[in-house]
């Protein structure tokens, strides 16, 4: 998987970016997205036009731990891994019997972007399983991406010279894009463009950042911890049911 949203559609965040740090533009020419294709041959990538990239690949995929993809009404997502509840979400969200686990979260983004009952942290929490995805609505300019409480799927993010945002599970792609300015996704945590990363685990608390220091004792990018001291507000905000429900969760 690959993602490279413009820092307009999705801005990463500030811990990650670290001065100096061999990173490169990851939309200019395409570099990043050939890259990803001449690693992994039969790659597709998709151009996103102004708001980036996605790219997908079933090369050297963990049988275990599968990838798909999948397009509805102008919603990208790339998926890998497994949902161990599948059966019990395809009632919750009213689907047949051949819908799979990308469809699933397809499927219940937009119960969220279209105001359902539910937070966004609960939606996420209710897929039990391993996994990590890369969604976006091109419609709404979206993006939204989750890994499992374990981290059980490599998935890494990071920042290029431009402040974009680059994502992906393999690591040489996103630390070719992002030199030092980059790490792994936080385990148990959702982003959006509007409400930044956070918990589903935990969503009345703060994630702080932590330097993350490498092997040779040099800081790259940082590593995000729930802060167990620091609370959101609870309140939630009363809104129209046509309201943007990424603008609250």
């Amino acid at each position: 998987m690959l993602a490279v949203f413009d820092k307009s559609v999705a801005k990463s965040p500030d811990a990650l970016q670290i001065p100096h740090s061999d990173s490169v533009s990851a939309l200019k020419d395409g570099s990043l997205g050939q890259h990803f294709s001449s690693r992994h041959p039969g790659a597709v990538t998709i151009n996103l036009g102004s708001s980036g990239i996605l790219g997908y690949s079933l090369d050297k995929q963990n049988p275990l731990l599968p990838r798909l993809f999948a397009v509805v009404d102008d919603i990208f997502c790339a998926f890998q891994g497994h949902i161990e509840n599948v059966a019990l979400l395809k009632q919750q969200y009213g689907l047949n019997k051949t819908a799979n686990e990308v469809i699933i979260v397809i499927e219940a983004y937009r119960t969220l972007r279209d105001r359902g009952p539910y937070p966004a942290d609960q939606v996420v929490r209710d897929l039990k399983g391993k996994f990590a995805f890369i969604l976006y609505d091109s419609a709404a300019k979206t993006a939204f991406l989750a890994v499992d409480t374990d981290g059980s799927v490599p998935f890494f993010w990071g920042t290029d010279s431009e402040g974009n945002l680059v994502l992906s599970d393999d690591e040489d792609i996103v630390k070719k894009g992002c030199g030092k300015s980059f790490a792994p996704f936080p385990k148990g945590c959702f982003f959006t463009n509007s409400g930044g990363l956070r918990s589903y685990e935990h969503p009345l608390n703060e994630v702080k950042p932590v330097p993350r220091v490498d092997s040779s004792g040099e800081v790259c990018g940082a590593t995000f911890k729930v802060d167990e001291q620091a609370k959101k507000e609870t309140g939630m905000p009363r809104v129209g049911s046509a309201a943007n429900w990424s603008s609250h969760y």
